[in-house]
């Protein structure tokens, strides 16, 4: 049997309430992580990392001695404890030098994994960029170059698409000011050829600048801001289908909901039916005439007729009839 935590006061409550599903869920959470060996190369990727996801991204500098691929039970203490879904590993060895492990968590469970290895010949950090930076906690512009990663059965590049966009994402907009489009994230990778290995990622992140153009629109420049990665796929470990299927359940509150008896013609125009109860048009009010007035004579006649058979001459009835009579 599971465990089931009881909360003792209401601190606690309030901190149980807040890990439990939400039908609208808060922006995900990364948590940056070293491990025992980890170079300066990665440090620094990891710094700029952390610069970008800002204010959604907590940052561990002590060494943790993890191997993601061997043995998830720390990465999926870290999860929990942190309430954090994504996580990005950083370690460098001789077999995998200047790693770095994105990782995704589903109900605080290992969901997939992917390497990238570094190249450090063409790292470029955030500060070797002389330049203005964007804004703390802004939504990019996020594109993908290259038809790997459109590719229709799943590969690590596929992947990556995924993992880069479930990690820039941020929170759920209704609506954008288009002063808040100040960066925009490249991503791109180059054609795969038989016989040569599998091309590099390359990550490039470019400030939008909006100039005067004499016309009504704009005209729109972009300047790199940094930093400049440029990454090898390394292992690749996919999410079961069954908790992939579970992990994209959309909940029944956000469902569209469907309208009855609405239907669009070959025209485009919307059609409805309507149906309506029996309508009883005795009540129904009519304009009033003065031709349409009833007489004395009419209204002595309706009078006359009230009177039911068995009624005696000397009932009031007919004493009132008689009256009218004379």
């Amino acid at each position: 049997m599971l465990r089931q935590i009881v909360p003792k006061n209401a601190r606690s409550k309030r901190a149980l309430e807040k890990k439990e599903p939400h039908v609208v869920e808060n922006p995900k959470t990364t948590l940056i992580l070293r491990g025992t060996s980890c170079s300066q190369i990665v440090q620094l990727a990891l710094a700029d990392i952390h610069s970008l996801k800002r204010p959604s991204c907590i940052k561990f500098t002590k060494k943790n001695d993890i191997h993601p691929f061997e043995d998830v039970s720390s990465i999926e203490f870290f999860s929990e404890k942190n309430d954090a879904s994504l996580l990005i590993f950083g370690h460098n060895s001789k077999k995998r030098p200047h790693c770095l492990t994105l990782i995704r968590t589903h109900a605080y469970k290992i969901l997939d994994m992917l390497e990238l290895y570094l190249d450090p010949e063409s790292f470029r950090t955030l500060n070797q960029f002389k330049n203005a930076k964007c804004a703390v906690g802004l939504k990019p512009m996020i594109t993908f170059s290259g038809t790997l990663f459109d590719s229709p059965t799943s590969n690590a590049y596929t992947l990556a698409k995924s993992v880069f966009l479930d990690l820039f994402k941020g929170h759920d907009a209704t609506s954008i000011d288009v002063e808040g489009l100040q960066y925009m994230i490249h991503i791109s990778a180059e054609e795969e050829v038989d016989g040569q290995p599998p091309p590099q990622i390359k990550f490039r992140i470019y400030l939008i600048r909006t100039k005067r153009s004499g016309q009504k629109l704009p005209r729109v420049e972009v300047e790199e801001m940094g930093p400049r990665m440029d990454f090898r796929v390394g292992r690749v470990r996919e999410a079961e289908e069954s908790v992939m299927r579970e992990a994209l359940k959309k909940p029944k509150q956000l469902e569209p909901k469907t309208k009855k008896n609405i239907e669009t013609d070959i025209m485009g125009d919307k059609i409805g039916r309507i149906h309506l109860g029996k309508q009883d048009l005795s009540t129904l009010q009519t304009r009033k005439m003065k031709g349409l007035k009833r007489g004395r004579n009419d209204i002595d006649e309706d009078n006359a007729t009230t009177l039911v058979e068995g009624d005696d001459e000397t009932s009031p009835k007919r004493e009132r009839l008689e009256q009218l009579e004379a």
